[in-house]
Order: structure tokens, then sequence, then C-alpha cells
């Protein structure tokens, strides 16, 4: 690696950044590490490095935040599909925003799997692209000075570090891969785990809207958070809204008896999945979350409501019957 990065330098530099904010599952830290030790010993610029490294997060970030304002929440769902970790993706980028706001871009890059999703989610959110490069760049700037301030502090420990990994040959090519492998192998699991554990009976959109057009409606409920809401607004018509944790004080004075019917637009309908557990550990007996979710009831056709700005931060409320639908 040394070899490489001595070779090709501020290049090389600026390429796995921009790979590794662009998406592409190769570390830029280690590079940057190794980069950092090179400018101690005088074989690369400091001031190259730091500007290589800046510009190409810039450029990866800058791109992912137009998409967001461009495509909403859709950018992110897309993002956590392709993702090792798809059911918790979204929300936890959900939750860092609410707690950060636009300041949560200081933070992302030091946060697995939220570094390419906050660009994207706060374009989303409306931030305007002046706050944007403001914070997007003291992050990158603050991330980069990390790993190359480290390499630089402790030139002579990454030297002997790097000369072992070389003196060991195929050995530790193969060790690193296994490693890789193994690290995939367990995400899936966990995945499959999961899907397992939530797996339940749906109800499909056509089913669904068969009973609302014969008069056998059930409680429909939305489990969506309050900040998906905002980013998209559709609901299906008289939804009850609510969040997972909340949803069984929203349905509080509804009887047990009562069909419930629980969506959201997340990957693999697990925050649905999870309040239609929760409802039935309550006492509920008759609980289904949605096939597809509100992307599939809209694909089909069906009416959806959009929600006004003063009920989307709200839960367990009823959408008005005079919103503008949508057919």
């Amino acid at each position: 690696m040394i070899a490489l990065i001595a070779q090709y330098g501020l290049l090389l530099v600026f390429l796995n950044v921009l790979a590794a904010q662009a998406g592409v599952p190769v570390p830029a830290v280690p590079t940057l590490v190794v980069a950092g030790a090179l400018a101690a010993g005088g074989r690369l610029s400091l001031a190259g490095i730091v500007a290589a490294a800046l510009a190409a997060s810039l450029i990866g970030d800058l791109a992912w935040y137009l998409a967001g304002r461009r495509y909403g929440a859709g950018v992110m769902r897309t993002l956590c599909r392709i993702s090792l970790s798809p059911d918790s993706c979204v929300k936890q980028s959900e939750l860092h925003f609410q707690r950060w706001r636009g300041q949560v871009l200081l933070v992302a890059k030091f946060v697995p799997g939220l570094s390419m999703l906050a660009p994207p989610l706060v374009g989303a959110m409306g931030l305007s692209p002046r706050s944007f490069m403001l914070l997007d760049g003291v992050g990158a700037l603050l991330w980069a000075g990390v790993a190359i301030a480290l390499g630089y502090v402790f030139a002579g420990e990454v030297d002997r570090v790097l000369d072992a990994i070389a003196g060991a040959g195929t050995v530790a090519v193969e060790a690193v891969t296994a490693l890789l492998v193994a690290y995939v192998a367990v995400k899936w699991w966990r995945r499959k785990r999961l899907l397992r554990s939530l797996r339940m009976a749906r109800i499909g959109v056509e089913e669904l809207a068969g009973a609302i057009a014969a008069g056998r409606a059930p409680v429909v409920i939305d489990v969506r958070s309050a900040l998906a809401r905002q980013l998209d607004g559709r609901l299906i018509p008289d939804a009850l809204l609510a969040e997972v944790d909340g949803v069984v004080q929203v349905v509080d004075a509804i009887p047990f008896d009562r069909e419930l019917v629980v969506y959201c637009n997340c990957p693999n309908e697990v925050s649905a999945a999870y309040a239609a557990q929760a409802l039935m550990a309550h006492g509920y007996r008759h609980v289904r979350p949605l096939l597809g979710g509100l992307d599939a009831w809209d694909a089909a056709g069906y009416t959806v409501h959009r929600l006004a700005a003063a009920v989307v931060a709200g839960a367990g409320q009823e959408v008005d019957d005079s919103a503008p639908t949508v057919a």
C-alpha cells in the first residue's frame, strides 16, 4: 500500500475517497492513515492530502445531496435496499437527523452506515446548498483530518505494521479476505434471522381495497416516523397515525376483535411487522402488515391523501376526510 500511495500520491487519495463517498464498499481511512505517514516522511504534501480528500468527499456528498433534493425519501429507500442492513438503515438515519438536524453532517462520517445516507437525507429535508457545503465541508475536514493526523503522528508504527503485512505475503491477503467474507456472512445471517422472526401473514393491496369498497374496512394504521411522513406526505385514506413505539396507545380504544392493517414504506415492511407484533402481544387477534406498504398501494392506483402540514408531525390522529386526494 505504501508503494502505491507513494507512486500515485494525491490521485489515489482522491479516487479512493471519492469511491467510498459514492457508495463503493472500499475503505478510505486506511489510505488516509498511510498518506499521513508518508507526509510525515516528506514523501507527500500534507496540505495536498487534505485538499484531495476534502474535494473528493464534497463531490461525492454533493451528488447524493442533489439526488435527495430531487427524489426525496426514495433515494434513502433505494440505498437501504442495497445495504447489508436495509431493515434499520432508514430508521437509524432518521433518528440521527431528528437529534442533530443539519449538524448531522458534522458527525456522519464517523458513524457506520450514516455517511452515505446523511447527504440525501438533509437534501430531502430542504437544507440550503450553502449550509450543506459549510456543514459537510467541516465534517469532511474533521473526518479526513483525524485519519491523516493518526498516520502523521504514528508514522513509525504504521510503517512497521505495513512491513509486517507485506512480509506475510499471501497469508495476510487471505486473512483479510476471510474476515471480509465472514463479516458479510454474519450480516446476511442476521438479516435472514430477523425476517424469519417477523414472518407473518400479509394482506395484499387488492384485498384491502376490496374490503374498503365492500364496507368492511379494517382499521388502517400508518406506523412511519414523523420525519418519514414529512419526507413523504402520502397517506392511505382514514389511516391512523402512529409510530412503532406508540402504536398500542394509539389504538387503545379499539376493540380487540377489530381487524387491523399496519403499513410503512420501509424495506420488507419491517416497521409494520414490529408494530403488528406489539399489537398482537397486547391482545389484538387480527393484525396484518400491508404487503409492499404504501408504495405498493400507490403503485396499484388506489386513492391516497396528502397530509396537511399541521398533522405531519402528529401521531394518533386521523386524517381529515376533506384532504385532497390523488388518484
